[in-house]
């Protein structure tokens, strides 16, 4: 006689969060196209109308994921530019290798890519407000001839392009498969 495993009941937060973390997952090991409800369901042992019931479509559970991974990213580069700010040799070579690692490890890269490759253009307002809000933040705490929207562009630009490309690119080049990260590094140091 088997045992059917008793489920346990999910609020809806939990249930909410556990998809989402699943989603991460997927995105992660597998690819932007492995973000599916069906997957998703899956993989937290739920059915796909429950995942349905919660974000509405494949294309909601793209976004909240694009909307919490924009969250976490942003509030991640945030604590770092104060810390840096707060030392005494105000290095700020921290905020991009976080750039780097969200968009590559992260998913964050393929994510993007994925959604205005699908034509899902539209859900990458999150990320996009989202660093709109930090760049006026961190603008409005140190005034001055600082250009932190040129060098947040360069370094989302750079760190996007690395997480697509960068490897075959380096590769092709001959180049160490770091190298994009030390431009980086050395053009935010440069504009300093």
């Amino acid at each position: 006689m088997s045992v059917t495993p008793i489920r346990r009941r999910l609020s809806p937060e939990e249930s909410r969060d556990a998809a989402l973390e699943a989603a991460r997952g997927l995105l992660v090991e597998i690819g932007p196209q492995a973000v599916t409800l069906k997957a998703v369901a899956a993989r937290v042992g739920r059915t796909h109308a429950n995942l349905l019931h919660h974000f509405g479509s494949a294309e909601g559970l793209q976004k909240a994921l694009v909307e919490r991974m924009a969250r976490v990213v942003t509030t991640t580069i945030r604590d770092a530019v104060l810390r840096a700010r707060a030392s005494d040799d105000h290095n700020p070579l921290e905020v991009v290798d976080l750039a780097f690692d969200a968009f590559d490890g992260g998913g964050a890269g393929a994510l993007a890519s994925w959604m205005i490759l699908s034509g899902n253009e539209d859900a990458l307002d999150p990320i996009l407000s989202a660093i709109h809000d930090l760049v006026d933040e961190l603008a409005a705490e140190a005034p001055g001839d600082h250009p932190i929207a040129d060098e947040t562009l360069q370094l989302v630009l750079m760190a996007l392009g690395d997480a697509l490309f960068g490897a075959p690119l380096s590769r092709a080049l001959g180049l160490p498969r770091e190298r994009a990260r030390v431009l980086a590094r050395e053009m935010l140091l440069g504009g300093r």
